[in-house]
């Protein structure tokens, strides 16, 4: 009795162990599983990687320096571009204004349409003339598959072709985007590829007398010019997508641009790196 009571005391040990490496094998091979299970709500959007979630939210955030902040989001047949910086600077659309909701749009977080250029007669014209800016920050998010055209420049005339014209961002006819100013001369900085391809991209450039000049495309410093640091000094008005860009390195025949835009301003205050990346992020 003895003996087999020690022989069955063997047999259910080894089945003990037989039974506990099969567990040990069946995890070692069976999906990974939580041990709990949770669940994220986030209506406000506050999960989002970059510091704005909306174009809008990264505009106002520095709309205490703007001269103005147009979204560009209006109907189509608006005359109106309403100013959102809170400076009640309204500018005009000149010529036919037609809206659309491209796809995809750029800033794909913040709801409303793009304006869209025709390349002949659309452009935006600001109300408030402006002495001098030495420092200023120039901003837009646009798109184009044509090698020409002005996006954003500073002309002594509100509407008409100024005589004066300089702080100007236009696409030449290699489809670079240029930055230029003068005072004397002329001075340009251009970035290294193209951007007719078709896909929204966002420019920034900036000016003052501490940096010089600076171009930045799609978040990321692509040009620069420590070196001019004074452009020229007369009263004008900021003009979006159209002004001469005649006498200009690679300009266009046309100085109308032909594409779309959305959130475009200009600034008192020379936007820093991690602003002009912050903004860039906001739409992506």
């Amino acid at each position: 009795m003895i003996t087999r009571s020690l022989r069955d005391g063997r047999v259910v040990a080894a089945l003990l162990v037989l039974a506990l490496a099969v567990v040990v094998m069946l995890n070692q091979f069976a999906p990974t599983r939580s041990a709990y299970s949770a669940r994220v709500t986030n209506s406000g959007n506050s999960a989002a990687t970059a510091p704005y979630f909306t174009c809008s939210a990264a505009v106002a955030s520095d709309a205490s320096g703007a001269l103005f902040a147009y979204r560009l989001g209006e109907a189509s047949g608006s005359t109106t571009a309403v100013d959102a910086s809170g400076k009640a600077a309204n500018g005009t659309y000149q010529g036919t204004m037609t809206a659309t909701t491209p796809s995809p749009n750029a800033c794909v977080r913040d709801t409303g349409s793009s304006y869209q250029l025709n390349g002949s007669n659309s452009f935006v014209s600001t109300p408030k003339s402006v002495v001098n800016p030495t420092t200023f920050s120039e901003e837009v998010w646009f798109r184009t598959t044509v090698a020409g055209g002005l996006l954003i420049g500073f002309g002594s005339n509100q509407v008409a072709t100024s005589g004066q014209h300089d702080r100007q961002i236009y696409v030449n006819t290699a489809g670079q985007l240029v930055f230029g100013s003068y005072n004397g001369t002329t001075q340009v900085i251009t970035s290294p590829r193209a951007v007719t391809d078709g896909a929204w991209h966002h420019v920034v450039s900036t000016m003052s007398p501490a940096n010089g000049m600076r171009l930045y495309l799609d978040g990321t410093l692509v040009a620069s010019n420590t070196a001019f640091t004074a452009p020229e000094n007369y009263t004008g008005y900021f003009r979006v997508g159209y002004d001469t860009i005649s006498g200009w390195p690679g300009a266009p025949a046309n100085y109308y641009f032909t594409g779309t835009m959305r959130f475009a301003a200009v600034y008192t205050t020379e936007l820093t790196a991690t602003q002009v990346a912050n903004h860039y992020a906001a739409g992506r």
